[in-house]
C-alpha cells in the first residue's frame, strides 16, 4: 500500500517515513500543502498522513480539496493540542487526529485501524456492467478483471455517472456533483474528462454500455 505523508518538518517525516517502510509500507513524502495536492493526484495513495501547519496550503485547505474527489481515508497530524481542532478535523472529512509528540509505533497502529475500517466500508457494493465492475465506496473500476487507470477527478466523474445508469446529466450537474459548488474553472473540464474517460473504456463492448453525449442536454451513463 502507498502513503502520502505531508510534513514539513524533515526530521518527523524521515522518521515516519522508516517507520512506515519497516511496517511494509510504500512512502511518498511532500512538505507543502501544493506538493500534497500535486503527488495526491499523481500518485494515488490508499491513506494519507496530513501535517495541519504547511507552508503554502495549511492541512485544513488540503483535506477539503482530497474531500471534493476522493474518499481516501485521512489522518490529521498537529501539535495543536484542543480539542476543538480535534473536531474541525474530523468534522471536516478526516479518518482520524493524532497529536503531536506522538509515539511511531501508534501512527502505524492507527493506520492499520483506518484501513481495515475503510477496507471494510469498502467491500460493497459492486455495480456489474458485462466486463465493466464498478466498486462504488471502494472508488475503484475494472474491465475485464484489470484496473481501469484514471486520475481521481476523472474516476469520480466515472463513479457518478455508474451510479446513475441511464440519467442524462449537464455539464453544470456534474461539475456540481464532482467538483463542487465553488469551482470556478471552466465547464469545459468536463468535456475533457468524458473525452479521457471514454479513452479509459475503449476496450468496454458497446453491447454492454457506452458513455453518451446526448447534444444540448448532456452525458449519460447509458447500459443496456
Amino acid at each position: 500500500m502507498n502513503i502520502l505523508v505531508v510534513e514539513d518538518e524533515y526530521a518527523i517525516s524521515q522518521v515516519l517515513k522508516a517507520y512506515l517502510i519497516k511496517a511494509n509500507y510504500d512512502v511518498v513524502v511532500a512538505v507543502d500543502g501544493e506538493e500534497a495536492i500535486h503527488k495526491f493526484k499523481t500518485i494515488a495513495p490508499d491513506l494519507v498522513l496530513l501535517d495541519v501547519m504547511l507552508p503554502k496550503k495549511d492541512g485544513w485547505e488540503v483535506l477539503k480539496e482530497i474531500r471534493r474527489e476522493s474518499k481516501c481515508p485521512v489522518i490529521m497530524l498537529t501539535a495543536l493540542g484542543d480539542v476543538s481542532y480535534r473536531l474541525d478535523g474530523l468534522n471536516s472529512g478526516a479518518d482520524d487526529y493524532i497529536a503531536k509528540p506522538f509515539v511511531a509505533d501508534e501512527v502505524i497502529a492507527r493506520i492499520k485501524a483506518v484501513l481495515r475500517r475503510t477496507q471494510f466500508d469498502n467491500d460493497q457494493p459492486i455495480k456489474r456492467y458485462g466486463q465493466l465492475e464498478v466498486h462504488l465506496k471502494a472508488h475503484q473500476v475494472t474491465l475485464n478483471k484489470k484496473n481501469v487507470i484514471l486520475t481521481p477527478r476523472d474516476l469520480s466523474v466515472l463513479l457518478f455517472l455508474a451510479e446513475n445508469p441511464n440519467q442524462t446529466f449537464t455539464r453544470d450537474q456534474l461539475i456540481e456533483h464532482v467538483w463542487g459548488w465553488d469551482y470556478l474553472g471552466s465547464d469545459r473540464a468536463v468535456d475533457l474528462a468524458i473525452k479521457r474517460i471514454r479513452k479509459a473504456l475503449k476496450d468496454w463492448p458497446s453491447s454492454e454500455g457506452e458513455i453518451k453525449t446526448l447534444r444540448g442536454l448532456g452525458y449519460q451513463f447509458s447500459v443496456y
